[in-house]
């Protein structure tokens, strides 16, 4: 029997985690009656009744993969890739509920202190070796070595013991209750023998990843396409879909016209597009079109060490100024709500009473007063001390959506007598030498909200250290203590009154302005067969799709 020991959390010396994360590694959360298909049947006429396999299928992806190694990409493209690469002990079911995937079988016990897993037998690697406990112990301390810098391993912390009881057999120990300790365990699970003694920083596993899932890595032609191909020896059956490609297209106009030309078969559409441009035979006739409430948030971040921002009186004046109504209507065409927090609504953690900032533009101008601000110099713009109360706001390039939201945010704050600029710039840049390093005034950004509502990776003040997942460095003692406490209790009634408590500290000190979150509206071709909506959104049941003999396709290039 092999012991892996961890120290207590209280005894671990603090480390810095890089990067921001826009993809938790959890399916998306959408009410069934909510989550429709429009135009017409969702099945072709005279489609076969069983699943033929071949095939391809072209998705669309804004931004390209950064790092193929799950627990250092930080970006959602990366982990769209991967969760077709990898497994993990356990995933989520179309209902959201846990359910084994490498693991046979698995328990909590002792309270939840203790999990034991039984792993299924005969999970092969791409190249032959079979998955076993060691793999499952290998990630585990991999993950939480401080030298690998992951922006997970503060799940991976919370582990007291790894005891390897044989090949497929194996117990986790936790110093107490960890509330996010079965979430942690539907993380990728990694190779030991073909990462151990390698620096995982600097490795080319991270573009050419050796998984155990439905797909391999086929080829990567950066700044243009990642291919796929189904696996021949995935333990749960091979996929019926032969090949899967993401086709990197950074900008949305330029996707939906790849879409409409047949060149892609399934994408996320804008409002516009998707309320007034794909009406009419061709899209009736070629796709269906999906809408649910989506599980993420989009908002404004502050950089807390700027000089303006650091006076919250500052930050609730910038929130004032904005009218969230407006911007529902003119920039989601109604297709979303407006938000004051960071939990999807409905959920169990969303506190019962709160309410989105209403815009009140003279309200804004008192406190900025209250600040020191005046219109010294009569050009229509605050200032104190000389300086104007200027800003920019930073997002990426392609993403529609958030540039107009910056581009109204821009005109409601100039009638408040704030002037702010905007600046796009390419996604991998726009993370790696800003976002990362906080260079930056304001951005806009999105978070998706995890199934598990565990807040401490992004709001803990040790997280907001050089390249951590806090990257606008908000820290408030209170906040620390309330999210620590609501990770280590099982009553979930507990920890949703210490969620409640956060979003009313977070409401009144706005370190982010809260926008909305946007309806989720996915389009797919509609020769793919199996797409089954449900709480866990579209994708959840990917590697079961398929496509009619007569109706596959090999795979387009432009």
């Amino acid at each position: 029997m092999k012991k892996i020991f961890f120290p207590c959390l209280a005894q671990r010396a603090f480390w810095v985690v890089p990067a921001i994360v826009l993809f938790f590694l959890a399916c998306p959360c959408v009410r069934a009656e909510d989550a429709r298909g429009e135009g017409g049947r969702a099945s072709l006429e005279h489609a076969p009744s069983a699943p033929e396999n071949g095939g391809s299928i072209l998705f669309g992806s804004i931004g390209e993969a950064s790092n193929l190694i799950p627990y250092l990409s930080t970006d959602s493209a990366s982990h769209e890739v991967a969760d077709l690469i990898y497994v993990a002990l356990l995933r989520y079911d179309k209902n959201l509920n846990p359910e084994p995937w490498a693991a046979e079988s698995w328990s909590m016990e002792e309270g939840g202190k203790l999990m034991r897993f039984t792993l299924r037998k005969g999970i092969l690697w791409e190249d032959g070796h079979e998955l076993t406990a060691e793999d499952v112990a290998f990630t585990c301390a991999l993950v939480a070595d401080p030298a690998t810098g992951s922006p997970y391993a503060e799940d991976f912390m919370r582990v007291r013991e790894v005891r390897v009881l044989d090949r497929y057999t194996l117990e986790i120990r936790y110093e107490e209750y960890f509330a996010r300790a079965v979430a942690s365990w539907m993380n990728p699970i990694l190779p030991r023998h073909a990462l151990a003694g390698q620096d995982i920083r600097n490795t080319p596993f991270s573009r050419k990843p050796l998984g155990a899932g439905p797909y391999r890595l086929k080829s990567w032609e950066a700044g243009s396409r990642i291919t796929l191909e189904a696996s021949p020896t995935y333990f749960a059956g091979r996929p019926h879909i032969d090949t899967v490609v993401y086709r990197i297209i950074p900008d949305s106009a330029t996707m939906f016209m790849e879409t409409r030309a047949g060149r892609l078969d399934v994408m996320n559409l804008s409002p516009l597009q998707y309320q007034r441009q794909t009406s009419g035979p061709l899209w009736q006739r070629e796709f269906c079109k999906y809408r649910y409430l989506s599980s993420m948030y989009v908002f404004m971040g502050f950089n807390l060490e700027h000089p303006f921002f650091r006076d919250v009186r500052v930050r609730k004046a910038v929130s004032l100024a904005i009218d969230r109504e407006s911007m529902i209507r003119g920039v989601l065409l109604g297709e979303g709500v407006a938000a004051f927090g960071p939990f999807k609504p409905g959920t169990w953690a969303y506190h019962p009473s709160l309410q989105p900032v209403r815009q009140d533009v003279a309200a804004a101008q008192k406190l900025l007063a209250e600040a020191g601000f005046a219109d010294h110099d009569g050009d229509g713009i605050l200032d104190r001390d000389g300086k104007p109360l200027a800003f920019t706001i930073l997002t990426n390039q392609g993403n529609e959506q958030r540039i107009i939201t910056a581009t109204l945010i821009q005109s409601q704050l100039r009638a408040a007598g704030i002037d702010v600029r905007i600046r796009t710039v390419e996604w991998a840049a726009f993370i790696r030498e800003f976002v990362n390093k906080g260079r930056f005034d304001a951005v806009i950004l999105g978070w998706t909200i995890p199934q598990d509502p565990d807040l401490y990776q992004v709001w803990h003040s040790s997280q907001a250290e050089g390249e951590g997942l806090n990257f606008v460095r908000y820290r408030n003692a209170r906040v620390d203590s309330l999210l620590e406490q609501a990770r280590s209790t099982p009553d979930q009634a507990q920890r949703t009154r210490l969620y409640c408590q956060i979003q009313e500290i977070l409401h009144e000190e706005q370190p982010y302005c809260f926008l909305f979150v946007p309806q989720s509206l996915p389009v797919v071709h509609r020769r793919f067969q199996g797409v089954s909506p449900a709480l866990a959104g579209i994708m959840y049941n990917f590697e079961k799709w398929w496509v009619p003999a007569a109706l596959q396709r090999s795979v387009a290039l432009p």
